[in-house]
């Protein structure tokens, strides 16, 4: 879902301190309507977040075990999500009709991108045709088990994306037992996390791999104005 050649390439932004929910969506929500109307270029805004729970549009209230940290409302498709330190939050403001308006697709490609940056850590991550995600086989824990490593929610405005992507590298994965994430029941589905997988990856290191990846799929990037088109 390149766009077509000679468009402005999308900026990209690694952010520091982490990052309020309600800042981000308010950063997120005014930086869309800019890029609907062509006085912003398009960004992928990378953060982390203080501990906290999302809901999506399709949330149910019994999916909320236990109200460990503060529920925000998020406006994504999805349902519960956790977000905190150690998880790399890839927040895309992107102009769908510059690649070609579907929807599908571009969840589609966000998983593709999740997992060419996951292989370069060795890591197999997969797609699945019903839990949107990405996926990592624990045949070590039993017949059929999968544990999920990285979940999409997005949201369209004008065509303009907003939402993204959640990565966990090294976050505390004993605070998703406050929720029933993205609604999924069946024990044989758990999350996992690179560090719970054994490796020892730095976010500048997922940064650097999410950002190799990136360019071969949605476009060259940008960072201080300078482009970095591999081709």
């Amino acid at each position: 879902m390149r766009p077509a050649s000679g468009q402005a390439p999308v900026e990209w932004r690694v952010g520091g301190d982490a990052v309020p929910y309600e800042a981000a969506l308010a950063a997120m929500d005014a930086r869309a309507a800019a890029v609907a109307e062509g006085s912003a270029p398009e960004l992928a805004w990378l953060i982390e977040h203080p501990p906290l729970y999302t809901a999506g549009t399709s949330a149910k209230p019994g999916e909320l075990i236990a109200a460990r940290f503060p529920v925000h409302a998020a406006g994504r498709g999805g349902q519960f999500t956790y977000h905190g330190p150690g998880q790399r939050v890839a927040y895309l403001m992107l102009d769908l009709k510059r690649r070609g308006s579907d929807i599908r697709r571009f969840v589609v490609t966000l998983e593709e991108w999740i997992i060419r940056a996951l292989a370069a850590f060795g890591v197999a991550g997969e797609r699945r045709d019903d839990r949107i995600g990405v996926w990592v086989r624990r045949a070590d824990q039993g017949a059929g088990r999968e544990d999920k490593i990285a979940a999409i929610g997005i949201r369209v405005k004008r065509w303009v994306s907003l939402h993204g992507i959640a990565l966990n590298v090294d976050c505390d994965l004993s605070h998703f037992a406050g929720i029933v994430p993205c609604g999924i029941t069946d024990p044989r589905y758990g999350v996992t996390s690179l560090r719970d997988l054994g490796l020892s990856v730095s976010m500048a290191e997922m940064d650097a791999a999410l950002r190799r990846e990136f360019e071969p799929l949605l476009g060259q990037t940008t960072d201080g104005g300078q482009t970095t088109d591999k081709r």
